[in-house]
């Protein structure tokens, strides 16, 4: 599908760290198209979205199942650090199935597989980051969670303080992954460039469409909060359609030199 975007002037500049790759100007319905179109990907594909989807849910699945056979809540976190190592290599699968539509070939299960190789040091460099971020927010849980009233009984009145903290602190680092992490994979999937030009260049395209970027952030924490909702049984659905979305909001937002042949 065709669709013109107008460039939008770089929030950022090439540096030392790395390049920055341009992005264009998004409108605000941008997000529902993507989604759209994630959704024709998603039928298009059933058996491989499944295969994806079931990981996608049994994950979340096991860290709850791992909870429920110990008092202790420290096991939540190595199975977070290993889920926040897997995650990124899962998307770079579906995100070769959406590639693969707009070339025109039938995706395959092994070749969304292989995907998931193809620029595998940044890749895992970009996972590595991932985990160091969330293990740093881990300890800054645990730390809000210590200054918690010590007695049993306590008022709502009374946890306010602490809740209001821990979701201040907890929006803020789940603002800076999406600002990091928001197009970095489809990056690191379909150009051969290092991590760090990945990274700022999707810091980039959110920080200049910071209001749709924003209704992007919204969906995709809906859609969570119904997976939760639904006992992780909706992911199945939900991370393959969100993962296919990410494609095409990456084709609309990084510029490319040539045009671009499915959005």
């Amino acid at each position: 599908m065709a669709h013109t975007m107008r460039k939008e002037e770089n929030a950022l500049h090439d540096n030392e760290l790395g390049r920055v790759i341009p992005c264009n100007k998004l409108e605000f319905s941008d997000p529902i198209k993507w989604l759209r179109l994630g959704f024709v990907d998603l039928t298009r594909a059933p058996l491989v979205t499944l295969f994806y989807g079931i990981i996608f849910t049994l994950v979340p699945m096991l860290i709850m199942y791992l909870v429920s056979l110990t008092d202790n809540h420290l096991v939540i976190a190595p199975a977070i650090v290993c889920f926040m190592l897997i995650g990124p290599f899962l998307a770079a699968g579906l995100y070769d199935v959406s590639w693969e539509f707009e070339k025109g070939h039938k995706p395959s299960l092994w070749h969304s597989i292989r995907a998931m190789h193809r620029n595998n040091v940044h890749e895992w460099g970009f996972a590595l980051l991932l985990t160091v971020i969330m293990i740093f927010w881990l300890r800054i849980a645990s730390l809000i969670h210590a200054l918690y009233p010590p007695y049993v009984e306590v008022e709502l009145a009374d946890l306010a303080p602490f809740l209001m903290v821990g979701v201040g602190v907890g929006a803020l680092m789940s603002g800076f992954v999406f600002l990091i992490s928001a197009f970095t994979q489809p990056i690191l999937v379909e150009r051969k460039v290092d991590l760090m030009t990945a990274v700022l260049s999707s810091v980039n395209a959110v920080w200049s469409n910071k209001l749709v970027m924003m209704f992007w952030a919204l969906i995709i924490l809906g859609f969570v909060v119904i997976g939760f909702l639904t006992q992780f049984i909706a992911f199945l659905i939900i991370m393959p359609l969100l993962a296919f979305a990410t494609w095409h909001g990456y084709i609309a937002t990084i510029s490319t030199k040539r045009k671009r042949n499915y959005y």
